[in-house]
């Protein structure tokens, strides 16, 4: 062996024992793990003294090397003086250490396959002076399961052609969001509207008050927590001061629970009745909304239907997919995930239905009918995600962060935003993490779709959009309840 041989055999020798060395000592540890719940386990720690002297005397010698006290160079100063000058900060560094190593090694050893951080309060956790350390702590882990069948699955998939009557009830529906509002003289007809004051009463207590909110004659009017049926039966013939009573019933899901599944009365007053007039479909209209002539806004239309029947097939594809993937799942989820979730999921359905070029009229009546419905879609949620997830793994599926970019910039030309802004407002949201789940999930989905068999069935566009959407519910909290508070005040005020 040469010379340069024999030094570059050493070096590489110490490096490898620096590396060694650098690399934190296995600490003796005592744990306990007991199931305390649907995923959700207790874990009781002990610390032996030794790896708490072990960790502590690091931690003094750094100090020593580092610490400024008067009097003393640099790594000159006693070890017992800096026990003593820093016997805080040095009970905070230790513990911090001891905490963060251990539960590395328990992750490690154990395989805790932890959805969130364990819920430890730091502050009130102390490291004794003499003996061992025990802390104990719970945390939710991932659900433990068998990967179901998930190749060459049968699917029914609707297929439907766009026609020009699709064409022109959307073409209606587009103008009535450029229409404008006037007052109508005689009785209110079935779509036309009313501006109306609500009010909810539950065994003589008002649950909420939503004065002059604009809404149309359908038949059903739903709100966050429940749904009118036969409103615009029920508001047929009404004129300015006229008031009309009805009942509803509470969603098993709301979020007040004490009144899920009740009846409330519900009083309508109106103050006026509107009808709606479309706006004329000249060049000076159609400049405005971006197009040069009636062809080209059908043209446009046509071709967002054709997208928003892609999206319907997709989603009956994806149905019949996490359907079929989740039969067998018949875990249980902690309720307190669940809770933690409903909000998230509901924001997701939203950015779909957003990617997808729905209306906000059309993406509010999906979000109240979504919120009625929270708990139990999202505990299904929940499931097809750890489903997905799992799926996800075993076939090496990730979201690039090009899948985010073209994502994004898709949703920005749909929505005519700048793709910048748009980005801007998801991080802000929070809705990145979101978009980057669901993208992994879709190409799940997508790669299951690719084994699947496929049996096309005719399907028709639903051409009526029978619910009115308001965004309050009938349990008090909602978007408008503030300005009814203020809207009552004045009126107190006046009398």
């Amino acid at each position: 062996m040469s010379e340069n041989e024999a030094t570059t055999t050493d070096e590489t020798a110490e490096d490898a024992g620096v590396a060694e060395n650098d690399a934190p000592a296995k600490m003796e540890l005592k744990v306990e793990i007991k199931d305390i719940g649907p995923c959700k386990k207790h874990v009781h720690v002990i610390v032996p003294r030794k790896d708490i002297d072990d960790v502590h005397d690091a931690a003094v010698s750094e100090l020593v090397g580092n610490a400024q006290v008067p009097g003393f160079r640099p790594g000159r100063v006693p070890r017992d003086l800096i026990q003593k000058r820093f016997r805080k900060e040095l009970g905070d560094q230790v513990r911090e250490k001891l905490l963060m190593e251990s539960l590395e090694q328990i992750s490690e050893e154990h395989e805790l396959d932890a959805i969130n951080e364990p819920n430890l309060n730091i502050e009130n956790i102390e490291v004794p002076e003499e003996g061992d350390f025990e802390y104990e702590f719970d945390v939710e882990v991932r659900p433990e399961f068998d990967l179901p069948e998930y190749n060459g699955l049968k699917i029914d998939k609707p297929v439907r052609e766009i026609t020009d009557e699709d064409v022109e009830a959307y073409q209606l529906q587009f103008l009535s969001q450029h229409g404008e509002l006037e007052t109508h003289k005689g009785p209110a007809e079935k779509g036309q509207y009313v501006e109306a004051s609500f009010s909810f009463t539950h065994k003589d207590e008002v649950l909420g008050r939503f004065n002059h909110q604009t809404v149309q004659l359908k038949p059903t009017l739903g709100f966050h927590d429940a749904e009118l049926e036969g409103f615009d039966e029920l508001m047929e013939g009404v004129s300015a001061d006229d008031s009309r009573e009805a009942e509803v019933t509470i969603s098993s899901e709301a979020a007040n629970v004490d009144l899920r599944g009740e009846t409330v009365q519900v009083t309508i007053k109106v103050h006026e009745v509107k009808t709606l007039n479309l706006p004329e479909l000249d060049k000076e209209f159609l400049g405005s909304i971006g197009v040069d002539s009636e062809e080209d806004l059908q043209k446009q239309i046509r071709e967002m239907l054709e997208r928003q029947a892609k999206f319907d097939e997709r989603q009956a594809a994806r149905t019949q997919v996490l359907e079929k993937i989740t039969e067998s799942a018949n875990w249980e989820l902690p309720e307190s995930l669940v809770m933690r979730q409903v909000d998230n999921a509901l924001r997701r359905e939203i950015l779909e239905m957003q990617q997808a070029g729905f209306t906000q009229s059309e993406i509010r009546a999906r979000e109240n009918e979504l919120r009625q419905n929270a708990v139990t879609t999202t505990r299904q949620a929940l499931k097809e995600h750890f489903v997905l997830d799992r799926i996800a793994v075993k076939e090496e599926i990730e979201t690039q962060p090009v899948d985010v970019d073209m994502e994004i910039a898709m949703m920005a030309m749909q929505q005519g935003e700048n793709p910048r802004r748009l980005r801007a407002r998801l991080e802000k949201s929070g809705m990145i993490e979101n978009l980057t789940a669901q993208i992994r999930e879709r190409k799940a989905i997508e790669f299951v779709l690719s084994t699947a068999e496929f049996n096309e069935i005719p399907s028709e566009a639903d051409r009526e959009n029978d619910i009115e959407a308001v965004d309050f519910a009938v349990c008090g909290a909602g978007t408008p309840s503030e300005e009814s508070a203020t809207d009552d005040d004045a009126e107190s005020d006046d009398e």
